[in-house]
């Protein structure tokens, strides 16, 4: 049987591209991502475990702007390594004056620890930076104590 061992790439399509390209460039490229590749209206990023894609839409796929609660796309998350990532990141999108939908706060429901900034792309699409440790760590064994 086939496993999964990792995502690829992502390919999302976008409203207008040179805004769209900006937007990513200064968000992905905060992220670790770098420019990799641009072939005509499509342009792909890399932090060299998976690319991020984006191309401009057709005529008629421009008509509608992008609604959360559609079907599809809903929004995607980038783990980071610690909070204060989550609170650079959060800076980065304030000084580009681009649009914060919820700050950096905790999110319990979703595990002790867990913090993050969602934003939106020029298109509306909403996007996540995120911190969650027990991703990242093994639970510890409890030893016994001595008497």
């Amino acid at each position: 049987m086939a496993r999964v061992i990792g995502i690829d790439h992502l390919v999302i399509r976008v409203g207008d591209f040179a805004k769209s390209k900006r937007f990513y460039n200064a968000v992905l490229g905060f992220l670790g991502f770098k420019l990799k590749y641009q072939h005509g209206r499509h342009a792909g990023w890399s932090n060299g475990k998976t690319l991020f894609w984006i191309g401009e839409a057709d005529a008629r796929g421009k008509r509608r702007k992008h609604r959360i609660g559609d079907i599809g796309f809903h929004h995607y998350a980038f783990e980071v390594g610690a909070r204060r990532d989550v609170d650079d990141l959060y800076k980065l999108l304030k000084a580009k004056k681009l649009t914060v939908i919820d700050p950096p706060a905790d999110y319990p429901d979703y595990g002790r620890g867990y913090y993050a900034v969602y934003f939106l792309d020029p298109d509306g699409l909403k996007l996540e930076g995120m911190f969650f440790p027990k991703a990242r760590k093994k639970p510890r064994k409890k030893s016994a104590k001595k008497r």
